[in-house]
C-alpha cells in the first residue's frame, strides 16, 4: 500500500511497507528537512511534470560496490590517456541541467523537473548533494549528480554527450571514500559496468554504516 503524506509533517512510514514497484507514499513537498529524512531512510522522489510528487523505495536496490566495478581495457587506455578532465563539486547546477535536458533514448521526457532542479541545487549548496563533471576541450561532456548520506553515495542521474563521458564520472566516483554507489533501478548500462541487486536489509545496513 501507499500512503498520502502531510504538508505540516515531513516525515514517512515504514519503507518495508511499499508497494511491490516501490511506491511508498504520494504527495509533501521537496524541503530539504523531508528530503534527507527520505534519503536516510532508502526512499527518493521520483515523478513527472504535472504529477504529485512520488517516493519510492524498492525492495531490491540497484547497486554499484566501487571495489566491483567493471573498467575495460579501451577505458583504462582513455583514462591513462587524459582525454577526460575530471572534477568534483565545481559545476553542479549545469551537470542536474544537462541531466534533465539530455535525450534518452528510453525516456520520453525528463523526471527532473525546474522543482527538482530548485531543490537539489539548493541541497548542494547546503553540502548535501554533490556532482562529478567530466570535461574534453574545456567543455563539459558528461556527469552526474547525487546525495552522500554516510558511506553511500545515492546517484539520482547521469548524462553523457560523447562516448565513455558517464563511464568516466562513475569510475571517478568510485574511487573516492565511499563503500556504496546506490544506483536505484537497474538498466542494461549500469549492469554492463558491474552493477548488482541486493535486498532492503542489506542496503539500510550500508546506509547506516557510518
Amino acid at each position: 500500500m501507499f500512503f498520502q503524506l502531510l504538508n505540516d509533517n515531513p516525515g514517512f512510514p515504514d519503507p518495508a511497507l511499499a508497494e511491490e514497484d516501490g511506491l511508498l507514499a504520494i504527495g509533501g513537498d521537496l524541503s530539504m528537512e523531508r528530503l534527507l529524512i527520505a534519503y536516510s531512510n532508502g526512499i527518493f522522489p521520483w515523478f513527472s511534470e504535472g504529477e504529485p510528487i512520488l517516493w519510492y523505495s524498492p525492495h531490491e536496490r540497484c547497486v554499484i560496490y566501487p571495489d566491483k566495478i567493471k573498467v575495460s581495457k579501451s577505458m583504462k587506455k582513455i583514462l591513462k590517456d587524459g582525454l577526460f578532465k575530471i572534477t568534483f563539486n565545481q559545476a553542479f547546477a549545469e551537470v542536474i541541467r544537462n541531466c534533465a535536458t539530455t535525450v534518452r533514448k528510453e525516456q520520453d521526457g525528463t523526471w527532473i523537473t525546474n522543482e527538482m532542479q530548485e531543490a537539489y541545487i539548493n541541497l548542494h549548496q547546503q553540502g548535501y548533494a554533490h556532482s562529478v563533471e567530466v570535461w574534453h576541450e574545456n567543455r563539459m561532456v558528461g556527469g552526474l549528480y547525487g546525495l552522500k548520506v554516510n558511506r553511500v553515495f545515492c546517484g539520482e542521474s547521469m548524462f553523457s554527450h560523447v562516448s565513455n563521458a558517464s563511464k568516466a564520472a562513475l569510475i571517478f566516483l568510485s574511487k573516492m571514500n565511499i563503500d556504496l554507489i546506490d544506483c536505484q533501478l537497474p538498466n542494461d548500462h549500469l549492469m554492463s559496468l558491474g552493477a548488482e541487486m541486493i535486498g532492503r536489509e542489506l542496503y539500510m545496513e550500508m546506509l547506516e554504516a557510518r
